[in-house]
């Protein structure tokens, strides 16, 4: 039998490890917000938190509400988490982009 000799050089180790660095942004690229707003479950609206805060899915529902804004949406709201579709109001949760809830403030 053969003996078969796995002997690592610098100049591999350096190629690897250069090439694998200059790859990381790529495979990062295939992570969306999507990804990573999937692993989040979506907030019901009988949740304790989200009715302490009056939250809605459909913003237009809440148009009643004194403290509601036309055009007042999760996804324009200074406590929106783009990445996870969250709050940072209510962690670990995502959240309807086109929600409303009574903690609006803009993000502009």
């Amino acid at each position: 039998m053969k003996k078969t000799s796995c002997t690592m050089t610098r100049r591999n180790l350096l190629k690897k490890g250069l090439f694998s660095l200059a790859a990381l942004p790529l495979g990062m690229g295939v992570m969306t917000p999507q990804v990573f707003a999937s692993s989040l479950p979506l907030i019901s609206e009988d949740h304790p938190q989200a009715r302490a805060l009056n939250y809605v899915h459909v913003a237009a529902s809440a148009s009643g509400h004194p403290s509601f804004k036309a055009d007042a949406y999760c996804d324009n709201c200074r406590f929106w988490v783009a990445a996870t579709n969250g709050c940072t109001l209510i962690p670990n949760f995502s959240f309807e982009p086109k929600g409303w809830c009574q903690a609006w403030v803009s993000a502009g």
